[in-house]
């Protein structure tokens, strides 16, 4: 089957599974004109995928080239079973956080694998459900295509493809690589920024009016569902406590420093490690994965109707590409605080043109 719009993605996609990803796919796929077919062990998430536009319901008939399978880790490696053995002509991938316990469980059944690559797309928000659903939530972020299990060129080639498709950018790794790297960038923090939102539970009303972005940032994902986070930590806890102990010797080492202040050496310790992990966010990739620092701009916005769309609008009269933005506003407060990320080579040229239109802009670094 051709598609309209360029798809790379020939004849019927199946997705098994209604939640934010299975249902994002699916919306991203029907965009393009794929035949896309939703299938969800749940009535009423997969009437609701349905109603959103992610796909259509499963027919006897339908003979999908692609199986994504987008359910809980713990179901996973069983939902990738049943589906080989249904369509023994389909390339299945799943997209679950883990890659090593559903291969595993696959290889313990003896079941043949060569029909199946693993994938993970580093993508996602807090909340989950065909309700959250986007077709855009995959683009510009990696999407891994776990290898290295002598699977067929051809059938890494498919999930390629569907992974393009998606405006996402393929990343090849092991099984056992990716699950080490996702313990790092995406597990250990959840688990961290937890344990700190944890803190604010006995904090007093008057405290945490006085919250600011920074705690704000550093706990946004704590709000995640704890029933998918109890499986994805169990499945990979391995790695995850590895790096939790050293962050543990880490803590232990900052609290010794800051029991003694005062003592030779312990402003120095202190400034190293602030300094270390100054080291690390600059390691971090940009816009898209880009290796780019940019330049921020923060911007005062009266908190009036229509003042946030006049800023935007404004930088892109200006001819000025937006690479990222933030909002800080307090309650109670009468302005927001804009951060607006760009190129280094045109801060100037913005801070020029906003000032000129009567933007206050309170600070600006690199």
């Amino acid at each position: 089957m051709s598609t309209v719009n360029g798809s790379r993605i020939r004849g019927q996609v199946r997705i098994v599974g209604a939640g934010l990803l299975g249902a994002s796919i699916g919306l991203a796929l029907r965009s393009k004109g794929v035949d896309t077919i939703v299938s969800d062990a749940s009535p009423g998430a997969l009437s609701l995928a349905i109603d959103y536009g992610a796909g259509r319901a499963a027919t006897d008939s339908d003979a999908p080239g692609l199986i994504v399978v987008a359910v809980p880790p713990d179901q996973t490696g069983s939902v990738i079973a049943q589906e080989l053995a249904a369509f023994p002509e389909a390339i299945v991938t799943d997209v679950a956080s883990v890659k090593v316990l559903p291969l595993a469980e696959l290889h313990a059944a003896g079941l043949d694998t060569s029909r199946y690559v693993g994938s993970h797309p580093l993508a996602g928000r807090e909340r989950g459900g065909a309700i959250s659903a986007r077709a855009d939530l995959f683009v510009g972020r990696p999407w891994v295509i776990a290898t290295g299990n002598g699977e067929n060129a051809d059938v890494v080639g498919v999930i390629e493809d569907l992974i393009l498709d998606l405006d996402a950018i393929p990343v090849l790794m092991t099984a056992k690589e990716h699950d080490e790297s996702v313990a790092l960038v995406s597990h250990v923090p959840q688990v961290i920024a937890t344990l700190l939102a944890k803190q604010l539970s006995d904090g007093s009303a008057r405290a945490l009016s006085l919250t600011g972005q920074g705690l704000r940032d550093t706990t946004r994902i704590a709000s995640s569902d704890p029933t998918l986070w109890i499986q994805i930590l169990a499945a990979n806890s391995e790695t995850v406590v590895d790096i939790l102990r050293v962050f543990r010797d880490d803590l232990d080492g900052f609290i010794a420093t800051l029991e003694a202040p005062t003592a030779p050496g312990a402003k120095r310790a202190i400034a190293e490690t602030l300094a270390a992990g100054n080291v690390g966010v600059a390691r971090l990739p940009g816009k898209h994965g880009q290796d780019r620092r940019f330049s921020q701009l923060v911007v005062m916005v009266d908190d009036k109707p229509g003042e946030l769309a006049r800023l935007l609008a404004e930088i892109g009269d200006a001819g000025i590409n937006l690479e990222d933005l933030r909002l800080e506003h307090s309650p109670g407060t009468l302005v927001g605080l804009a951060e607006i990320s760009v190129l280094p080579e045109v801060e100037a040229q913005l801070v020029a043109e906003l000032e000129r239109r009567g933007w206050r802009v309170a600070e600006a670094w690199k």
